[in-house]
């Protein structure tokens, strides 16, 4: 069987995502397997980039989206005659992007089955690319099954009556930065919270729990990620011992800010599930995580998870037992094991 697995986006988890889905899949016997990123994504410029058979000029800049957007009919057809002579059998979308539309045209071309992983079912308030959620809706109505990573994207999908189907419910395998196990250090522990800094991402929660007496000045704490300045990242500056660092954060540096970390932080106020989450757990960190959305079902029975109330006082009360070492990490997910697994489950649909 020869599966198709792409993604063309240019930042964040979703191109990594795809390349690890594309090695569960070759790790399947008779299987063979492309993978279609953009030549502009991120992890495509690294020192250990991803095998990708079928790599795609996308775009830099909104004035080069709507040029391919434009030329799409021809971009298509010339999707056609590169995928014609390993013709796929089962196309995966391993999350929606912008210029789907154009290997929708391609694959109904070549009669290939399409499964999308949907990984939210709806915007995020700040999400930059309102635009994206109509154009992930028009390719759910049009693939043969929707694959969802938590039980509470799946509802919403369902209701939003996307497919004649029922929706497949996965869970977000853990996401492999090579990083290694925590190593002793001298001073507090070492907090991350990392990701986009925006308020559903509780970074609000985040600012009052680190003031309260309890806390305050007894953790190392770094903030990083990228959102408009705000009175919460002012707060939290104003901490001791908590460092923001309000940056992009290319793919290169990820490991290095889950080495330093002891634990991690999920504050959020709403989830579907959490790509963080899944580094966290690859790398055996503790992992400190609000019951909200997916959070709590993809974290469920894992090691090194606490869970807390999304409030400041019960965030708190989970940040001071990680300080007195009332919660130790779990070992290293096995990644390989998880991704084969997910994909021997896409394989079989």
């Amino acid at each position: 069987m020869h599966v198709l697995v792409w993604h063309w986006g240019r930042f964040g988890g979703h191109p990594r995502f795809a390349a690890r889905l594309a090695d569960g899949f070759r790790a399947l016997p008779d299987t063979t397997v492309t993978l279609s990123l953009s030549r502009q994504a991120e992890i495509m410029a690294g020192a250990h980039k991803p095998t990708c058979e079928l790599p795609i000029s996308t775009y830099r800049n909104h004035l080069g989206f709507l040029a391919r957007l434009l030329g799409g009919p021809f971009m298509a057809l010339g999707l056609v005659l590169r995928l014609r002579r390993n013709r796929p059998a089962l196309a995966v979308c391993a999350a929606p992007g912008p210029l789907d539309a154009v290997m929708l045209l391609a694959l109904r071309l070549l009669g290939t089955r399409l499964l999308v992983i949907v990984h939210d079912a709806d915007s995020h308030p700040g999400d930059g690319m309102p635009f994206l959620m109509p154009l992930q809706r028009m390719l759910c109505r049009r693939a043969d099954r929707l694959v969802a990573l938590s039980s509470h994207v799946a509802r919403r999908l369902t209701e939003q009556a996307l497919s004649r189907l029922s929706v497949i419910v996965a869970t977000h395998p853990p996401m492999d930065f090579a990083v290694p196990p925590p190593q002793p250090h001298p001073g507090p522990v070492r907090l991350l919270f990392f990701g986009r800094l925006l308020p559903y991402k509780g970074i609000d929660l985040l600012a009052e729990a680190l003031a309260l007496p309890v806390l305050a000045g007894q953790l190392a704490v770094r903030v990083v990620g990228s959102g408009p300045e705000s009175a919460e990242l002012d707060a939290l500056r104003q901490i001791p011992g908590v460092a923001v660092e309000n940056r992009w954060v290319d793919e290169a540096e990820i490991g290095d800010l889950l080495t330093w970390s002891d634990a991690i932080v999920l504050p959020y106020t709403e989830a579907s599930q959490s790509g963080v989450a899944a580094a966290a757990l690859a790398a055996g960190r503790v992992v400190i995580a609000t019951r909200v959305g997916g959070l709590e079902e993809q974290l469920a029975d894992q090691p090194g998870v606490l869970f807390c109330d999304p409030n400041a006082i019960d965030l708190a009360h989970a940040l001071a037992v990680l300080r007195d070492g009332g919660i130790t990490p779990g070992p290293p997910a096995d990644a390989a094991r998880s991704w084969r697994a997910m994909a021997e489950t896409l394989r079989i649909v």
